[in-house]
């Protein structure tokens, strides 16, 4: 028994050990994802400049993650900035690694997120100007202007990569396709509406 107690004593205290020296902080300043890239690893000029709209969904991204900004590499955090044509849409997506933090710098967007299963409830809101909306991390999102003009805003995720899966791609456009039998039971729709669907991807 002496024994025994004497093991759960130790192990206790090398845990201890364990989590007292953890260090959660950085073990450097910085680590730059490409040495060898031309130019400022910690600056990124452009994002000023509005993105072009003219496309389908009325929308463009201008990500700033450590893909354009090596200096990103290890810090945890990124942006982008998104611009709307009149009722343009930035159609529902995820980021599986980063919660967003949007900023409405010019009109009128309706956003919304859609939490887990059970309830899949929407939780939306009309923002304008200066106003900002949080996006929890791996939850299914929009942006939409519904202003009459031109709309903008700029998000920052807490990753340096954040990924992006947006929903109807991944569902109706991914290579090779998910079956059609499998689609029409989730979505309870006759196999000729899959098909339609997978052919605007």
């Amino acid at each position: 028994m002496a024994c025994h107690n004497i093991m759960i004593l130790s192990l206790l205290a090398v845990t201890f050990t364990l989590v007292i020296a953890f260090e959660p902080s950085p073990l450097q300043d910085f680590c730059v994802a490409d040495p060898t890239s031309s130019g400022q690893p910690f600056l990124f000029s452009g994002l000023h400049v509005p993105g072009n709209t003219s496309n389908p969904l009325g929308s463009r991204v201008t990500p700033v993650t450590v893909g354009q900004l090596p200096g990103l590499n290890t810090l945890g955090i990124s942006l982008a900035r998104i611009d709307y044509a009149s009722w343009g849409v930035i159609p529902p997506h995820t980021h599986p690694r980063a919660t967003e933090i949007l900023t409405v710098l010019r009109g009128k967007l309706f956003v919304g997120f859609v939490t887990s299963n059970p309830d899949n409830r929407l939780i939306s809101k009309v923002l304008g100007t200066g106003d900002v909306f949080v996006f929890p991390v791996g939850l299914p999102h929009f942006q939409q202007n519904i202003g009459t003009g031109k709309a903008a805003s700029l998000s920052t995720l807490s990753s340096q990569n954040p990924g992006v899966i947006t929903i109807a791609n991944a569902v109706f456009g991914p290579t090779p396709p998910i079956a059609d039998d499998v689609l029409a039971k989730a979505f309870q729709v006759d196999k000729s509406v899959i098909s339609r669907l997978q052919a605007q991807f």
